[in-house]
Formats: structure tokens, C-alpha cells, sequence
């Protein structure tokens, strides 16, 4: 099995740690570890460094490459322009050598966390397997733990039923179909029917088999991917012409007949500063805190100092996040107003703080 990582975002929702130069997959926020690294150590031994592609782009590639130096070099590969995840994956796939794309193929995200690697890795091989018997198209949905509104949900539909009628996929289920992000109360619906999973955002499948289905869905794409691997010398010229669109509308959400296996081993997406006190243990008075970090009089906390010391006296449910140039102070409750300040700073152009 080969293993596709999409690496190339510039996720804003971790600023000021997260920079431009050095965006959440690349920064250590539970242990010593990159949530890039960690992706990679958790897929061994059933996917070894050897068998691991990453999806760059230029700018971050000389840092991908220095935080995995058992990753062949020429399996990091920079796309040329960002256009989204579904030309992202059909190029990487054709960028692989044909025995390889022809292998079963795990795309996963560069910077989600999983408490149990063990049983994450058991529900991958799965999936695998529901990929190579029944060339299915898979995708890991993750048990919801409370009603989330900023996550798509996974609708379950019958047990699978192998093709032979007698192989058996013990937990594997038809998707009956794709929801989009619910309001509170149909997320609670969703919750207590038992009858969805939260979208994670992680594909199985054979390489040949998707860019049949990409290029089925969405010929211009396909026709693009064609063309590149007529002409790789033209990749520069032709993929930023592909349309820019998410792997889920141009090919997951039209599939009849994809399927899942849930997965229940601690998953998060991290994606904010509050989702991160998820991970770290709190002291006896329900600080978490990264670094060289002092509570007087605290109390549910978040401190974070990549340098330097943060010292919270008398303060609760706050966010404070030093970096080298910036301070962020904030409740913990508008952890996703991070992006406002991204925003302002981008619109008065301080570049040297994005």
C-alpha cells in the first residue's frame, strides 16, 4: 500500500504560531514531534517511509523534506500551483510510477492526530483490504463524540456485502450519503440516531481506479492530468489551467457505491487553539500550557510559548500564545475568531507577521 500525505496548506487558525514559513503540519504542538512527522511514524510498519508520497508545494518543500529524511526525495512532490485537493491527488497519482498508482492508495491529511495509532492503523488495513477485494472506493468516518457543527457528517447506509457473497468485511458500511456542516439541532439529530460518522477526510482506494472516476466526473480535470503525463516537462504550464475543486464534490459525493469503516481511535483535526486543550492534560487546576509556562492563581488555561515564558496570574479560560515576535491573548471561546486577525493583518499588507 502506498500512502499519499496532502502537505501543502497554510493553515491560519494556529497564528501566531503558524506562519506561512511554517504552517501547522510543520509546528509540534502535542509532543517533540511535527503533526507531519507524526503522520508518518503512525502509518509504520504498515506503510513504510519508502512507500509514503507527500504533496507540497515549493516553498514548504526544503522544510518537508528536512522533517522526513526517510521519505525519498523524489516522492516529495510541490505542485505547481494550489488548486485544491482534487487536481491535487489525480497529479500526484500520475506522478507515481504505474506499479505503484496501480497499488492501493491511502490519502490522508498532513496535520489530524489520532490517540491510538495501533487501532488507527488496524482500520486503514481494512479499508485496504475493502479496497483490493472489491475495487471500492473507502472512506474513514470518525465516531462523533458530541454534536459538531463544523464538521461533514457521513450518512451509514447497509452492511457492506463482498462482491463473491462470501467474503466478510467485519464494521465496513455503504455511505448512503455525504452531509454537508449541520446547525446545532441537526447535528444532534445526527448524533443520537448513531447513523452517521464526522467526515475525517481520508480516502482509500486504487490509484488507477480514482483517476478513472476523476476523469469520469470531471473530464476537464481528467483530459489535464492526460495531457501532464503526455508532457511532464508541460506541468508548470498546464496544472494551473485544471479547475480548482475539493476531492469530495468532484468524485466522493457522486460515487454510488462508496463505503466506509468507522474509525474510533482518538482523532482530532486540531483545528483551533481550543481543540488543543483537548490533547494536552491539565494541571490540577485545568491549565494546559506547551513550554516555559507559569500559572499563579489560574485556572483552564491555554499557554503556549514556542519562546521565551508566558506567566498567567489571575486569569481564566484565556488563550496565550507567545512566539518569538507576537503575543496572542484571547478567551478561549473565540479560538476560531483567529482568522479575523489574520484577515486585518493581511489587509494592512505586514507580511513579516503572516
Amino acid at each position: 500500500m502506498q500512502a499519499l500525505i496532502l502537505a501543502g496548506g497554510s493553515g491560519t487558525r494556529f497564528w501566531p504560531l503558524s506562519r506561512r514559513s511554517r504552517p501547522k503540519q510543520l509546528l509540534a504542538l502535542e509532543n517533540e514531534l511535527s503533526l507531519l512527522q507524526d503522520t508518518v511514524q503512525r502509518l509504520s510498519p504498515l506503510i513504510p517511509a519508502e512507500n509514503v508520497w507527500v504533496c507540497t508545494n515549493e516553498r514548504l518543500a526544503s522544510a518537508v523534506r528536512e522533517q522526513l529524511p526517510d521519505v525519498p526525495e523524489n516522492q516529495i512532490l510541490c505542485e505547481p500551483e494550489g488548486r485544491n485537493t482534487a487536481p491535487a491527488i489525480g497529479w500526484s497519482l500520475i506522478s507515481m510510477p504505474s506499479s505503484r498508482r496501480d497499488e492501493v492508495v491511502a490519502v490522508l491529511p498532513s496535520d489530524h492526530r489520532f490517540g491510538d495509532a495501533e487501532g488507527f492503523r488496524r482500520t486503514l488495513a481494512l479499508a485496504a483490504e475493502v479496497a483490493e477485494g472489491e475495487d471500492r472506493v473507502m472512506t474513514l468516518g470518525v465516531r462523533p463524540r458530541w454534536p459538531e457543527t463544523g464538521y461533514g457528517y457521513l450518512e451509514l447506509g447497509a452492511p457492506l456485502t463482498a462482491a463473491d457473497g462470501a467474503t466478510a468485511y467485519p464494521d465496513a458500511m455503504e455511505v448512503a450519503s455525504f452531509r454537508e456542516k449541520p446547525d446545532v439541532q441537526t447535528a444532534e439529530q445526527y448524533v443520537e440516531s448513531g447513523n452517521y460518522l464526522w467526515n475525517a477526510g481520508i480516502f482509500v482506494f486504487k490509484g488507477a481506479t480514482l483517476l478513472r472516476h476523476l476523469g469520469h466526473f470531471e473530464p476537464e480535470i481528467g483530459k489535464g492530468l492526460e495531457a501532464i503525463a503526455d508532457a511532464p516537462e508541460r506541468v508548470a504550464e498546464l496544472f494551473p489551467t485544471l479547475p480548482s475543486i475539493s476531492i469530495d464534490y468532484a468524485v466522493m459525493e457522486r460515487l454510488r457505491d462508496i463505503a466506509t469503516v468507522p474509525l474510533d481511535c482518538g482523532w482530532s483535526d486540531l483545528g483551533s487553539w481550543e481543540a488543543l486543550t483537548e490533547v494536552i492534560d491539565p494541571d490540577e487546576h485545568g491549565n494546559r500550557a506547551r513550554g516555559d509556562t507559569l500559572a499563579i492563581d489560574a485556572r483552564d488555561n491555554l499557554l503556549f510559548a514556542d519562546e521565551g515564558q508566558v506567566v498567567a496570574l489571575g486569569v481564566e479560560n484565556l488563550v496565550v500564545v507567545r512566539t518569538g515576535d507576537t503575543v496572542l491573548v484571547m478567551p478561549r471561546s473565540r479560538s476560531q475568531d483567529v482568522r479575523q486577525v489574520v484577515d486585518r493583518l493581511k489587509a494592512e499588507e505586514r507580511r513579516d507577521l503572516l
